[in-house]
């Protein structure tokens, strides 16, 4: 008679192999969404403290272009950045209107802590308050897609 763990090894790995994961349903897409702006992410009462001005757009822009460009792309919706859409999750469009519903306070939230599972990482310790913030103003501001070209390191 076989070895009973080469033949449970054997079933298993047949199991594996007709497995495939299905894209979320837009009712799956929706709750998650739902319930990241709801319960997992903090700071949803939180206000930006810094005013809307040119001057902390252009503060953020520069932040953005070096702690986040690499994966948002400059203008962060992911333009030239090659791998966005070859990745899981996928890297959202920050213009998306999934990621401008959350409030200020959620996204320096999400700056400072990263979202787990995905490659979104935190920045606590790396940033200060202040970029955070003018971060949070240049995304609320986000230049046209494709405007602000390729990250110079997909160039190459």
């Amino acid at each position: 008679m076989r070895d009973p763990v080469v033949v449970l090894v054997a079933i298993f790995m047949v199991g594996l192999a007709g497995c495939k994961a299905n894209p979320p349903s837009k009712f799956e897409t929706k709750a998650i969404n739902l319930a990241k702006r709801r319960v997992f992410v903090g700071g949803r009462n939180q206000k930006n403290p810094l005013p809307d001005t040119h001057q902390n757009w252009d503060e953020g822009k520069e932040a953005f272009t070096h702690y986040c460009g690499a994966c948002h792309g400059m203008d962060g919706q992911n333009t030239g950045v090659p791998f966005a859409e070859h990745i899981s999750p996928p890297i959202p469009s920050l213009a998306s209107k999934d990621v401008q519903a959350y409030s200020d306070g959620q996204l320096k939230w999400i700056l400072d802590n990263g979202i787990r599972p995905s490659g979104m990482p935190g920045s606590r310790g790396t940033l200060s308050d202040d970029e955070l913030w003018s971060i949070v103003v240049f995304l609320r501001h986000l230049p046209p897609a494709g405007s602000q070209g390729v990250p110079e390191m997909y160039t190459h």
